[in-house]
């Protein structure tokens, strides 16, 4: 009996955490979504050039990474324990970085577009859209590392559900917005892809100035500003501790994942197009599979923080187990999704035989990719063993997979869809090292004071 009180308790708490934040990362997928059909329904190129500029924010997303994820480790634990003044003082130092970062993107995207561009396309069309994205998207930059830490201390506090609000809230807007600006309506002329960016911008004013004027409800967290600029000496070196190496995966991974869209982008329109299309409905899929590495990392952290290891080891394994059903859900959900998605999207033929080609290899991809997901992000991240990441990153990805792309792209010249493959071959690689180091049982720790 009192198993089943137990199991019913573990359940309940993953499907409470789990499914606003799948509903919330979801929501935040179908703006890539309707941006790609939007746009590639105008013109490919159009689809291609966001596509390659929306890679700046995906690197700022691996900066904010770093602080919002350590605020996510300590905050769980400190939550866990009931310390409710340190959660808050971790929450002030979260958002001191997040907007330090923040500054930095947005004057390199409104001031220097056209040299981020070339990291990732030769192609002069390109170019010229992916600079009119990038001077008025650059300004939403400036927002999205502050709503982030709101985001992440309501899901923290066991207000997930109120995240799934806002974040799908402000979704609708975004979509909504970008078909007045991208097609033209009520008298507006067509902008094309100065369209997203617009509706992009004033979807993130709107989920900031709603972040902040539901902080202040009760049973919420908002920052002090009293210590909003103090720096707690023990609190800043255990969230270095965090953020360090997470910032080393991260910018691992950002950098060498941002390479991927390069290679691609340098093997003609047609490649970069079905690549375009193809991270899209990864990204969606992968939604499960983040929802439960957040549930995970929130629900170890927790029992970890107060004092209850041997639970949240228990926890740890159980949530091993179910990324595995999950990995394999996502698999066949993306065989049964790729010839729908063939269907609506309007590509070359050149560019629709490259992605039914991707497709394959992305259902394969994609039982790694849970496994990963929610062990290293969640289970590892909750005990502050961040290290990990960082080496197999460094491992599997830079001197496997990137090693062979750059290889097949530009010396051997191997067909589009192998290249594609090698990109995706780290995932993979990488969960035999992944299973062993978590019978290790290096995660299970309390990280409080």
């Amino acid at each position: 009996m009192m198993k089943r009180e137990k199991d019913h308790a573990f359940y309940n708490k993953l499907w409470s955490l789990m499914i606003p934040i799948v509903l919330q990362n979801l929501m935040l997928a179908l703006v890539a979504v309707a941006d790609a059909f939007m746009l590639g329904g105008m013109d490919q190129n159009y689809m291609s050039a966001v596509s390659l500029a929306t890679q700046i924010q995906f690197i700022q997303n691996m900066f904010l990474s770093a602080a919002t994820a350590s605020l996510g480790i300590l905050g769980a634990q400190y939550w866990g324990k009931g310390d409710i003044k340190t959660l808050d003082a971790i929450f002030c130092m979260a958002l001191r970085l997040c907007g330090l970062v923040s500054v930095i993107f947005f004057a390199g995207c409104v001031f220097f577009g056209k040299y981020l561009m070339l990291i990732f396309t030769n192609e002069s069309v390109l170019i010229d859209y992916g600079i009119s994205y990038l001077r008025i998207a650059g300004f939403s930059y400036l927002l999205t590392g502050i709503s982030q830490c709101y985001l992440v201390i309501m899901k923290t506090s066991e207000h997930a559900k109120t995240t799934a609000v806002i974040s799908s809230a402000t979704v609708c807007i975004n979509i909504i917005l970008n078909a007045v600006f991208i097609y033209g309506a009520f008298g507006i002329t067509p902008m094309g892809v100065r369209g997203a960016a617009v509706a992009t911008l004033i979807a993130r004013i709107i989920e900031l100035a709603c972040s902040i004027a539901v902080s202040y409800r009760k049973g919420y967290i908002h920052p002090n500003m009293d210590q909003l600029f103090q720096r707690d000496k023990q609190l800043s070196q255990d969230f270095r501790k965090c953020a360090l190496p997470l910032l080393g995966a991260c910018l691992f991974w950002g950098v060498g994942f941002t390479s991927y869209s390069s290679f691609m982008g340098h093997l003609g329109v047609d490649a970069a197009a079905a690549n375009s299309v193809a991270a899209v409905v990864r990204d969606m899929i992968c939604c499960f599979s983040a929802g439960i590495s957040s549930a995970a990392g929130i629900m170890v952290g927790n029992e970890l923080g107060a004092g209850n290891l041997e639970r949240g080891k228990a926890y740890g394994i159980r949530l091993l187990k179910i990324s595995l059903v999950c990995g394999a859900a996502m698999a066949l959900l993306m065989v049964i999704s790729a010839p729908i998605i063939l269907h609506f999207v309007k590509l070359t033929p050149q560019a629709a035989g490259y992605l039914k080609g991707m497709f394959a290899v992305i259902a394969v991809y994609m039982i790694g990719r849970a496994v990963n997901d929610v062990t290293i992000n969640g289970i590892f991240g909750a005990g502050g063993d961040t290290m990990f990441d960082m080496y197999s990153l460094a491992v599997c990805m830079w001197c496997l997979a990137i090693p062979l792309a750059v290889a097949g792209t530009y010396f051997f010249h191997w067909p589009v869809v192998l290249v594609y493959a090698c990109t995706c071959i780290d995932e993979v690689g990488k969960l035999p090292w992944v299973l062993y180091h978590f019978r290790k049982c290096k995660w299970v720790k309390d990280l409080t004071h």
